[in-house]
């Protein structure tokens, strides 16, 4: 494939944007704790972080999460990072089909072949409705129709709400507008964290013709309704196989040998039913293809993959050096896919 670029103009202006709301003091902190880390001199550290910044198109971030502070200039050539994957998102996911992955009751209408269990919307008037979904169920997920990084996302068990017509009154002031089945995960995945449903992170690219896996990441939780960070949850990168590289770790300098729960090595993980993984991600990139780079979340179900969201702002998951050893990343596969 030929390559395209990404264009010096949205570079410029991503740039520009990133200098108006540069917090100084975030940037210093970051290069304490790298320097900390890895016993490197602090102002230095800063101004490797502000070069990689405006001519690498590295996140400050990303320099953290990634070891850039050991790497050396080949190595560090190969990560991919946000500022990138943020250009990518701008230039092949049309705008005009942002919004269906944006809002998550628009998702699920266009994907609900995909979803592999029940759903509704909470509404004025539907309380007996929603009482009927939650009884037969038993335990029920609600979310705010927008939200990220797992905001918004809530459990309940049908046994605890007593006054139903209060319960959707106040879903409704809270707009916890979307309920969902809960979903069953294997029990591979399950003997790992059984209290969170523990989502397998598919960066993948759709040229028209064939969808491009990038990179695929395990996120395990720590039992809350999320595994995302915010709710303590760490992640691990899987090779094509769907094995773990090693150990898991977060952005917050966290490193996981074993999970703190139930004691599972996490390098010892391997995801079940990668092959079927992998042709459930060719289907639902061509459900929507003018969105072409997205960051698919889905479960691995006793069945076979479910699909739990699209994330048309794909973000990025790379190899931690000092948690798995692996000192390059994927970005030639992000080059080859998709050409720039």
């Amino acid at each position: 494939m030929p390559r395209k670029g990404l264009g010096l103009a949205p570079r410029l202006r991503y740039l520009a944007g990133r200098a108006r709301r540069i917090d100084v003091g975030s940037v210093l902190e970051r290069a304490h704790e790298a320097a900390e880390e890895h016993g490197k001199w602090r102002p230095a550290i800063v101004v490797d972080m502000l070069w990689q910044a405006g001519l690498r198109n590295v996140g400050f971030q990303d320099y953290i999460d990634y070891d850039f502070a050991i790497l050396n200039k080949a190595e560090r050539a190969t990560y991919m990072t946000h500022p990138v994957s943020n250009q990518l998102s701008q230039k092949y996911d049309h705008p005009d089909f942002r919004g269906l992955f944006q809002d998550k009751i628009e998702f699920d209408r266009r994907f609900s072949e995909h979803l592999h269990r029940d759903w509704m919307v909470v509404e004025e008037g539907n309380a007996d409705a929603v009482r009927e979904f939650a009884q037969r169920l038993g335990t029920i997920v609600t979310k705010e129709p927008v939200g990220q990084a797992g905001t918004g996302v809530h459990r309940y068990h049908a046994t605890e709400i007593e006054d139903w017509d209060a319960f959707h009154r106040g879903l409704l002031e809270r707009g916890e507008l979307l309920i969902e089945e809960v979903i069953v995960q294997h029990a591979d995945l399950a003997a790992v964290c059984p209290g969170t449903v523990n989502t397998t992170r598919v960066t993948a690219f759709f040229d028209g013709e064939t969808t491009h896996i990038l990179a695929v990441a395990q996120k395990f939780g720590r039992g809350a309704v999320s595994d995302q960070m915010t709710y303590g949850g760490f992640y691990t990168m899987l090779d094509d196989s769907g094995r773990a590289a090693g150990n898991g770790y977060d952005s917050h300098a966290h490193i996981h040998e074993f999970h703190p729960e139930s004691g599972v090595r996490i390098a010892d993980f391997q995801l079940p039913m990668m092959d079927e993984v992998r042709a459930f991600v060719d289907r639902v990139a061509r459900v929507v293809p003018e969105v072409q780079y997205v960051g698919w979340d889905i479960v691995v179900t006793p069945t076979g993959p479910v699909l739990v969201e699209g994330n048309w702002a794909a973000g990025v998951y790379e190899n931690k050096p000092s948690a798995t050893g692996i000192r390059t990343g994927h970005k030639p596969r992000y080059r080859e896919a998709i050409g720039f």
